[in-house]
């Protein structure tokens, strides 16, 4: 069994899908499985894909139901101990970091790594935390394109919910870190590069992604949702407060009382 199969989902995207393959087949280690699960492009992704037919495992070009259905594909077909999504766009950081890091891939379920991060004419280092607490992973999450995944890990919690449009893999790494309690580890190197633009990057996805978490939240963890909620009115309530406070101190009313000491001092 190879001990990484890497993943690169593609649809319509010639142009990301160039990048990925010469990231991915340029790097000086290349004892891993690769496998390409397109979804019936027609803009001439799958005979680009031919092209690199010498280098890679397994490929595919037929429909798919969305992203997350052509990612549960890549993971049925995958022999690897671990599995990394390079979709199309993604680029591995140089030429050199698998090797320089695939000693790493033992014993823990999730590995993962920084990622730089490139949107339009600025650039910068998406640094993850090492220690993935609850209220970061509910806020935040780590990077598919940056964390090599245990595939038994995907036995224990599930393939990805088709039934989400952009937070699937978000749900995932929930339920693996928070209910299933998996082993993890961060290596303090940048992995990976990742082009914004993507579906959940999207400013006009801004408002699916929100009721996606919160429909997440609500059927997985209804009881820490309730207790965020209840936090979140209090700071509204208090910030409301202090607003109303401050308006009042400017008052002319406040000011009058407070002349003839008919007030105390507020704070």
């Amino acid at each position: 069994m190879p001990k990484l199969s890497i993943i690169t989902i593609n649809y319509n995207d010639v142009i990301g899908l160039q990048r990925t393959l010469d990231s991915v087949t340029g790097q000086s280690y290349s004892e891993f499985e690769y496998i390409i699960i397109d979804g019936g492009s027609t803009d001439g992704s799958k005979e680009l894909i031919e092209k690199y037919t010498d280098k890679i495992t397994y490929w595919v070009s037929e429909p798919d139901r969305g992203i997350y259905h052509a990612m549960n594909k890549g993971i049925e077909k995958a022999n690897g101990e671990y599995l990394l999504f390079m979709n199309s766009g993604d680029l591995f950081y140089n030429t050199d970091i698998l090797k320089e890091n695939i000693n790493f891939l033992t014993d823990f379920d999730l590995i993962y790594f920084d990622t730089l991060i490139i949107d339009d004419d600025k650039q910068y280092v998406k640094v993850f935390k090492s220690d993935l607490s609850i209220d970061y992973l509910f806020n935040d999450t780590i990077p598919h394109q940056g964390t090599f995944i245990k595939k038994s890990l995907f036995s224990k919690v599930g393939l990805y919910d088709e039934t989400l449009k952009i937070v699937s893999d978000w749900k995932f790494f929930l339920l693996a870190l928070i209910k299933q309690n998996c082993s993890y580890k961060k290596i303090e190197t940048i992995l990976s590069i990742y082009y914004l633009g993507g579906m959940s990057s999207m400013p006009e996805n801004e408002g699916l992604n929100n009721s996606e978490r919160n429909l997440v939240l609500t059927t997985e963890f209804p009881m820490i949702k309730n207790l965020l909620d209840d936090s979140l009115k209090v700071n509204r309530d208090y910030n409301m407060l202090c607003n109303n406070l401050n308006l009042y101190k400017l008052s002319r009313k406040y000011k009058f009382l407070k002349y003839f000491n008919l007030v105390n001092e507020l704070p």
